[in-house]
């Protein structure tokens, strides 16, 4: 399922926007937004086939189809061993929606949230975009151990909201039980809500294992609004499909009200829930086997990353991102992007203020969701051109 036979360039080269295949010269390698070069399991493109072939494409509810919502609500409590309420989840129309529309609904101009530094652009953009301001908190660029007792010093009486992502995207890093126990009293305590962004949370590499933090325990359950998307574990960004989860009636309301869809402003889109289902249903099996692949592909990138002069990477826990340290090569992540770009042919996501925060000064992120041929012959791009 993951040989480099699988990978079709040639679609891929049709299809692959945002920063990939499509969107850049030919003969270049995208090692840029998350987003895989295998096609989606068999089971979900017979689904979406069959959906298609019945030859209606109508309105779906608006707060979602039940089936979807039935096998999210499955899905996390086999899995994530958290009980929600099929009631309370919302189908929206992806993970990046769904953080926006968390902040719409709870975040008010002139309110505070925090977010880490480095993160993905996205929760900064959420909270500035509803008038509200991102409070950023510096983290390691490393795997350590967070100390969450720091956090305190960045609460105010205008905090309303911590924004967690786990798997943390651009580190890999994923958070212990321990921490995330720390993180939740410190929001019990300050009477904050906690927006979880758990996207990445089937890419984990053994060893490790997730922990939602709605799971830790029940006060912090109560506070918090998780979020999760089918891009990065199916490959389905095309069809625009993520959910929020609610911990009660209240914030659902709360949430459905400002989500426009009872008015059909805005809505998921009903083949992407589609497909969505038979990924929960169907595709396990599958998911385990792209997993133990992305391993091997990690191990690939890790190693050939530390094998060129002036870059040094840890192993990501999870996430299918390297985040390398480059700051000894001599230039900066932008010039490093630029030479690769036009020297090695090779596009990397450079860690700049727009992408990741102040905190990714010094380093660059490559996605390794690809074939080890791609991968092998990006690396040795990189290395002939920066050695």
């Amino acid at each position: 399922m993951f040989s480099p036979e699988s990978v079709d360039l040639e679609i891929l080269s049709k299809r692959a926007f945002n920063l990939r295949w499509a969107s850049l010269p030919k003969g270049t390698i995208p090692l840029t937004a998350a987003d895989p070069d295998f096609p989606c399991a068999e089971p979900i493109r017979e689904a979406v086939a069959k959906y298609a072939r019945d030859g209606y494409f109508s309105y779906g509810p608006a707060e979602g189809m039940l089936t979807f919502r039935t096998s999210l609500s499955d899905h996390y409590l086999k899995t994530r061993k958290v009980a929600y309420n099929e009631a309370n989840i919302l189908p929206v129309d992806s993970a990046a929606f769904g953080i926006y529309l968390a902040c719409k609904t709870f975040l008010l101009p002139g309110d505070e949230a925090i977010i880490f530094d480095p993160v993905d652009f996205l929760f900064r953009h959420s909270v500035e975009a509803v008038g509200a301001t991102a409070v950023a908190f510096p983290i390691p660029q490393s795997l350590e151990p967070f100390d969450f007792s720091k956090l305190e010093a960045y609460i105010s009486n205008k905090t309303k909201m911590i924004c967690l992502c786990n798997p943390l995207n651009p580190t890999g890093k994923v958070f212990s039980r321990e921490e995330l126990q720390s993180l939740g009293e410190i929001a019990v305590k300050h009477d904050l809500m906690i927006l979880s962004d758990e996207i990445w949370s089937d890419i984990v590499f053994k060893p490790h294992v997730f922990t939602s933090i709605a799971s830790v325990d029940q006060e912090i359950r109560k506070r918090t609004i998780t979020i999760t998307g089918f891009s990065k574990s199916y490959g389905l960004a095309g069809l625009r499909v993520g959910a929020i989860f609610c911990p009660d009636d209240q914030c659902f309301s709360a949430i459905f009200n400002q989500s426009m869809h009872a008015s059909t402003v805005h809505g998921c889109n009903v083949a992407g829930q589609i497909a969505a289902t038979a990924a929960l249903d169907e595709c396990q099996e599958w998911l385990g086997e792209f997993v133990n692949h992305l391993q091997k592909m990690r191990d690939i990138c890790v190693t050939g990353l530390n094998s060129i002069k002036g870059i040094t990477c840890q192993a990501p826990e999870g996430c299918y991102v390297a985040f390398a340290d480059i700051k000894k090569t001599g230039n900066s992540s932008s010039e490093i992007h630029r030479l690769l770009l036009e020297n090695a042919k090779v596009a990397i996501v450079p860690g700049l203020p727009q992408w990741f925060g102040k905190g990714a000064n010094g380093f660059i992120r490559l996605s390794f969701a690809t074939s080890a041929s791609i991968l092998t012959e990006a690396l040795t791009r990189i290395k002939n051109t920066l050695n």
